[in-house]
């Protein structure tokens, strides 16, 4: 795949001018989106990113068109499990709703920029090494395994500081309270970091976790640097209103990390493969090719991912339909106050009518044994 500098330099230019532009446009001012803003700019990048797929299709074939939208579309379902995580982040720092869209854009733009120096080392390393793919195929079976068998989003529910944020907190004072959007503020002449930088620490720190398998899972789809490049940032682009519009919708999909599993699987799989048709480790087969099994073609690689990913969706609603439907029997089966006061008055009408029963009982005896004493 040819691409010419000015293509690049136009790509990137158009990715920092829609960074600036919600920089500028939406985050500048703090503010809660409304469901319906964040719709329909969910939308609006959205559809840049499927334009600039049919441009691909258009301009070097269905081959590369079909490698970026797999790549695009595996890296946004990543990009929605990493949601989970930034949920629980914002919940942890108490970020204020009105500043949690500058963290989410502070955080994507350093996710970019890492991603970019992952992609350009990826990228020279399987230039170089052709037993890479041996190890980005390990990486993702292995993650594969783990988000099987974490059992949904359970090991998501308590968020734990990892080392690089222990670390910025023992080196840097930090206020208890949020300074409106400042991240540093200074007080008695000594300079104090706010719990808003804190947030965009933690959140900067996961994307570094998060690249480790999103770069070898990209890579397994397409081996082009530029569409690893463009499907990673137009995944990346408008996760922050996403954040918004999904953020009571993420506890429903509940088979999401499944769904992932089965791609991440396949696509590691997909990549040993490859790794065994371009073999040259001198103790696997004498450093000769191993092509007894067939590469998996683009088109298979797209159907799995949408297949499992509307599978994975499906079923994760009807879950949450089944789950509110039994909910609903517990509730109209349980009494309510109304019914247990019903219930109480019953039960005393009846005590009071055995205890009446018995007196009257008691007192005919009594008469007859003064009538007759016999």
């Amino acid at each position: 795949m040819d691409v010419p500098f000015w293509v690049w330099a136009l790509t990137v230019g158009l990715i920092l001018g829609m960074l600036i532009f919600d920089l500028v446009g939406h985050v500048r001012t703090p503010h809660a989106p409304t469901l319906r803003e964040s719709a329909i700019w969910s939308g609006v990048y959205v559809g840049i990113a499927v334009v600039f797929g049919l441009l691909i299709f258009w301009f070097y074939g269905a081959q590369f068109g079909g490698e970026y939208f797999a790549g695009y579309i595996t890296e946004k379902s990543l990009s929605i499990d990493n949601l989970f995580v930034f949920v629980l982040i914002m919940a942890s720092f108490g970020v204020p709703r009105e500043l949690q869209q500058k963290v989410l854009l502070y955080g994507i733009t350093f996710a970019l920029v890492l991603r970019t120096v992952f992609i350009l080392v990826g990228a020279a390393a399987i230039e170089n090494f052709s037993w890479v793919f041996y190890l980005f195929g390990a990486i993702l079976i292995w993650t594969a395994w783990a988000q099987a068998r974490s059992g949904g989003h359970d090991d998501h529910e308590d968020y734990k500081e990892n080392l690089l944020l222990r670390g910025a907190k023992k080196v840097f004072s930090t206020t208890d309270e949020y300074h409106s959007d400042k991240l540093s503020v200074r007080i008695d002449g000594k300079r104090y970091i706010t719990p808003l930088a804190i947030a965009l620490i933690a959140i900067g720190s996961a994307d570094i976790l998060f690249a480790v398998d999103s770069i070898p899972a990209i890579f397994g789809l397409t081996q082009e640097t530029y569409l690893v490049f463009a499907a990673n940032a137009f995944s990346l682009l408008g996760l922050r209103q996403l954040f918004f519009l999904i953020d009571g919708l993420l506890d429903r999909l509940v088979y999401l990390s499944y769904g992932l599993a089965v791609i991440l699987g396949f696509i590691g799989v997909k990549l040993v493969i490859h790794a065994l048709h371009t073999n040259e480790l001198p103790f696997v087969n004498g450093g000769e090719h191993i092509t007894v099994i067939p590469e998996i073609p683009t088109w298979l690689s797209l159907s799995v991912i949408l297949v499992t990913l509307a599978v994975t969706t499906v079923a994760s609603l009807a879950k949450n339909r089944r789950d509110r439907a039994e909910r609903s029997e517990l509730a109209a089966g349980a009494p309510g106050p109304v019914d247990d006061a019903a219930a109480g008055t019953t039960r005393a009408v009846r005590a009071a009518d055995e205890v009446e029963g018995r007196s009257a009982g008691e007192a005919a005896s009594r008469s007859a044994d003064v009538l007759d004493p016999r």
